[in-house]
């Protein structure tokens, strides 16, 4: 089993023979958005059997990186999704994704592994405003480990028990701006998110990637921060979690079994 960290939340997990990937952003630049560390991934980033989107704000729903994936990819979203994102159906009918729409517990097969869907506490809207009618989504991958992909999410005392048990967490520990709002983990709330989910791993994400334009010299900790604070976090919390700190494009063959 091996996880490499992409940038953001773009994840691949390679387990049993499949490959998956997270929330594929594959730009330097998106609205007000640039990519400030790391390189652009590569186009065999793109490659994988099945590729899951947690929720439909644009840097996690990505339509124009989605449009690099092969034809015939299976793509899973929550519930909701197509009806909420047109572009959704241009895709399927272009490259012949298999999308499939699914709700908090729901499973789904793909070769060997088995990929649920867990709740998340998190805005799951394409637009902040407008009805809640899409929820935000995290997702178990079980194969050979029990990998979780947080997507976005804020801490919630059922975490443990929605999630169930895991090998590897792959947590959000910052964001794209100054200040993180609600629906979120810092390093810190992801530090108190190892004590409810047990994991023998754990691989921060989404964070350093993406920074508003104009904002470089505001807060800038924020931006280059998280990931060591989530180590030194994790360190006083739960010193039993083996905390891999990635750069962009690194991968890691984290502990795994029980």
């Amino acid at each position: 089993m091996e996880v490499t960290w992409w940038g953001h939340a773009t994840c691949t997990i390679e387990d049993s023979g499949v490959r998956v990937l997270t929330d594929p952003l594959f730009v330097r630049r998106f609205a007000h958005l640039r990519r400030r560390r790391g390189e652009v991934p590569p186009p065999q980033a793109a490659h994988a059997e099945v590729v899951l989107v947690s929720h439909l704000h644009s840097d996690h729903l990505h339509l124009p990186s989605l449009a690099r994936l092969s034809p015939g990819t299976r793509l899973i979203v929550p519930s909701g999704a197509v009806a909420a994102v047109p572009g959704l159906r241009s895709l399927h009918r272009k490259l012949d994704l298999r999308i499939t729409e699914v709700r908090a517990g729901d499973e789904v097969r793909v070769g060997e592994v088995r990929v649920r869907a867990v709740p998340a506490l998190h805005d799951g809207r394409r637009l902040p405003v407008g009805p809640r009618r899409v929820p935000a989504l995290g997702y178990v991958v079980e194969g050979e480990a029990r990998t979780y992909f947080a997507g976005d999410t804020g801490l919630y005392d059922e975490m443990g028990e929605a999630v169930g048990a895991v090998d590897v967490a792959l947590l959000p520990v910052g964001g794209w701006g100054p200040y993180l709002g609600h629906g979120h983990l810092d390093a810190s709330r992801a530090a108190q998110a190892l004590r409810l989910l047990e994991p023998r791993s754990a691989v921060p994400v989404h964070f350093g990637t993406y920074w508003p334009i104009g904002l470089d010299g505001v807060r800038p900790h924020e931006f280059h921060g998280p990931g060591d604070e989530f180590v030194r976090q994790a360190g006083i919390r739960a010193p039993e979690v083996a905390v891999h700190l990635l750069s962009h494009g690194e991968r890691v063959r984290p502990e795994a079994g029980r």
